[in-house]
């Protein structure tokens, strides 16, 4: 079932799985993606956390209000933690979602206690280029907009968030998947720069989760075991 609250005036709709008495899990899909995406892996999760699928803005049920980037997405995730009245939780990120996830434990550590990115890293300056792309001639089930938002800011990112990678304190696993475009080196890179990270590489392509969900579900059951 989905539901919404109402988040720094955007209205962000998430689902819900497991039991609420289970330690928090949020969630966060990857471009052009929405919380649905996570089905392939949403009722192992819900085993052992209670799990909080959203939708980030401009995405699925959520707010398309026309405003995007990774700091604005940083800001709904932070606001749905208060309104939905978790204090600390496990943060899963794919992909977009990723650089979301891992600005929110930038800007509240302590918000956070186990950090999963998957497939995607913060930007470094200079390692990607993604230029921007047409307005398909048909609808799509997410605001295009956000599509050229992101990609500016993966050409052009702020130096800060490569930078700030350093001072992360929560555990922090990176799932790589062997056959995706993006680049091993820089996750791991990003993984030598992060305190005590874990970096675990799967064959598969950029969606590990949908991909290879039980070799992900692996991963990360292992890492929060270890942590």
């Amino acid at each position: 079932m989905t539901t919404s609250l109402d988040v720094n005036g955007v209205t962000v709709a998430y689902r819900t799985a497991g039991d609420p008495g289970n330690p928090p899990l949020v969630l966060l899909h990857g471009l052009g993606d929405s919380a649905a995406d996570w089905q392939t892996v949403l009722p192992d999760l819900s085993e052992t956390h209670h799990v909080y699928a959203l939708d980030l803005r401009g995405h699925g049920y959520s707010a398309r209000p026309g405003k995007y980037s990774f700091e604005l997405m940083r800001d709904d995730v932070l606001g749905f933690l208060d309104a939905a009245g978790i204090d600390r939780c496990v943060l899963v990120g794919h992909s977009m979602g990723a650089v979301v996830a891992t600005l929110v434990v930038v800007a509240a550590p302590g918000r956070v206690s186990h950090l999963v990115v998957e497939d995607a890293v913060v930007p470094r300056p200079g390692a990607l280029s993604r230029p921007p792309l047409p307005a398909p001639t048909e609808a799509t089930p997410f605001d295009w907009a956000v599509v050229n938002a992101i990609r500016a800011q993966l050409n052009d990112p702020d130096p800060a968030w490569w930078e700030a990678l350093p001072t992360l304190t929560a555990p922090t696993l990176i799932i790589s998947g062997a056959e995706s475009p993006v680049p091993h080196e820089l996750l791991a890179d990003a993984a030598d720069r992060i305190p005590d990270a874990v970096l675990a590489t799967v064959t598969a392509g950029h969606n590990v989760h949908t991909e290879q969900p039980t070799a992900f579900m692996s991963e990360l059951t292992r890492f929060l075991q270890n942590h």
